[in-house]
């Protein structure tokens, strides 16, 4: 019920000032670089790195964490940008496709996607490269899967249903995984 000193309007416009909350500082380490922002608290990882630092490499599919097209590394470690602040990395190495290879100096996976074909339209790619790069990190420190357990995992032994499980994440529309798994499983048979 309105005060009736101050009409519900002006109530809504005061209950609103306080939901705000100011812009925060705050240092992102990217592909080896410190960004100093000063950014809303509620801004996500993904909307910070493409509204805001142009690195549009990273995509926003579903937005909701369900197609890993905005799949980032941050400390080795792949996520979802979408479901993650800014803020809470605030220091954190964080790596995105852009920062993979060099200058006319691919990853070896993005290279391994470019030679099989491990993409359609491209709009899922940076994604699944990403977390194809953390899937080799993830074997090599044997971390188990649904499939294998840790010290299952020899080098180059690496199962195409093991890889499949291990990107589960990461959809594509277009269809594409006969050679994105190709595309992985050359990669793991080159560094075994």
């Amino acid at each position: 019920m309105p005060d009736d000193d101050q009409s519900l309007s002006e109530q809504r416009a005061q209950g609103a000032t306080l939901l705000h909350a100011p812009p925060q500082p705050l240092t992102l380490r990217i592909n080896g670089a410190e960004h100093n922002l000063t950014i809303e608290p509620r801004v996500t990882l993904l909307d910070a790195l493409r509204e805001v630092l142009g690195l549009t490499g990273t995509k926003k599919g579903c937005d909701r964490g369900q197609c890993g097209a905005c799949t980032v590394l941050v400390d080795g470690q792949r996520i979802n940008a979408c479901l993650t602040l800014a803020m809470m990395h605030d220091g954190r190495e964080i790596t995105t496709v852009e920062g993979l290879g060099e200058q006319g100096q691919p990853h070896p996976m993005q290279q391994a996607f470019m030679d099989c074909d491990g993409f359609q339209c491209g709009y899922c790619t940076p994604g699944q490269v990403c977390s194809a790069v953390a899937l080799l990190d993830e074997v090599k420190a044997r971390q188990a899967s649904m499939l294998t357990e840790g010290d299952q995992l020899a080098p180059g032994a690496l199962s195409e249903d093991e890889i499949r499980e291990r990107m589960s994440g990461n959809l594509c529309r277009c269809g594409a995984y006969p050679n994105i798994v190709k595309a992985i499983h050359s990669v793991v048979l080159r560094q075994a």
